[in-house]
């Protein structure tokens, strides 16, 4: 099969498309051909070795995937055939860059037939990360009022969706170019953080999901309710941040993604009901992997960038 490797830390230039042997199923995995790959920021960072979260290279970046699967032995969950999706062994390597990738049964769900597999691949890691902070951890529910930071990016645009379908008055912030994207996933006040300090224009607010980071966390805390809860995708380890929070009668929370079949199976249920769409901003062949980090790396996303296999 082909994969995309890396032998050293760096740009997108390190990107290399190799031969490498098929991976072999264990028990209660499956084997899957690959037809899509979902990019996520965090892959540039590991890339770039901005922290060692799969240790040093050579290694195969990547988690989002949808496909078909190929073999399943010792597994009731799947036949050969089946369209699936997911973001298996994450944060373990899953060796996601590739053409035939091994994952655990239980962190993949059969594909939706409203989603193609390029809008599939682009779900689970922003998807169960959204679903998480706002129904794990954060519990919300109808009538409560949310504020996404970010809300035309990756996990924000799903956010922003998922939150309305449970009843919440949602409102997200956005620059100016993204404003009609986030008024159509149903986001009921958006606010442009290029000309609005969000702080000084909400109050109220009964959970914030955080996906930026940076002061935007520190001035979360004047728009919360007494007792209000933020959670964050990107400052959970922020021990000061922490203190300030519990010190002013807020609660904090830092989310790091985990598989989760219950959740992606929420997933998959409100695709299926039509209140979920995920958005593919562009897609790149395999072999342009490169092209792909460069605008990765360039940030700013509307939604997701995907490989096609």
């Amino acid at each position: 099969m082909r994969a995309i490797t890396q032998r050293t830390l760096g740009g997108p230039e390190v990107l290399t498309v190799v031969d490498m042997p098929e991976p072999r199923p264990v028990p209660g995995e499956v084997l899957v051909r690959v037809k899509a790959i979902g990019l996520n920021p965090l892959e540039a960072r590991l890339r770039a070795g901005e922290f060692p979260l799969i240790g040093p290279p050579p290694f195969v970046l990547g988690w989002d995937v949808s496909g078909v699967v190929e073999e399943a032995p010792q597994t009731w969950r799947f036949r050969p055939g089946d369209e699936v999706f997911g973001m298996p062994l994450f944060p373990r390597a899953a060796n996601a860059y590739a053409e035939v990738v091994a994952a655990p049964a239980l962190h993949l769900a059969r594909k939706p037939a409203a989603l193609s597999h390029v809008e599939a691949a682009a779900l689970p890691v922003v998807g169960l990360t959204a679903w998480q902070g706002l129904v794990d951890l954060g519990g919300i529910g109808e009538g409560d009022r949310v504020l996404v930071h970010g809300g035309g990016g990756g996990v924000g645009h799903v956010a922003v969706q998922i939150a309305k379908a449970l009843g919440a008055y949602v409102i997200a912030t956005a620059g100016a170019s993204k404003r009609t994207f986030v008024e159509g996933l149903g986001a009921d006040e958006v606010i442009d953080y290029t000309a609005v300090d969000f702080a000084g224009a909400v109050r109220g607010v009964d959970l914030v999901l955080d996906t930026i980071g940076g002061d935007t966390v520190e001035r979360s805390l004047e728009v919360l309710r007494p007792g209000g809860h933020l959670v964050t995708a990107v400052a959970e380890e922020d021990t000061a941040l922490v203190a300030r929070y519990e010190a002013a009668g807020m609660r904090f929370s830092g989310i790091a993604v985990d598989p989760d079949p219950v959740a992606l199976r929420g997933l998959v249920g409100l695709v299926e009901e039509g209140r979920l769409r995920v958005h593919v901003q562009e897609t790149f062949p395999f072999e342009r992997v490169a092209a792909a980090h460069r605008l990765l790396d360039r940030g700013h996303l509307q939604g997701k960038i995907v490989l096609t296999v």
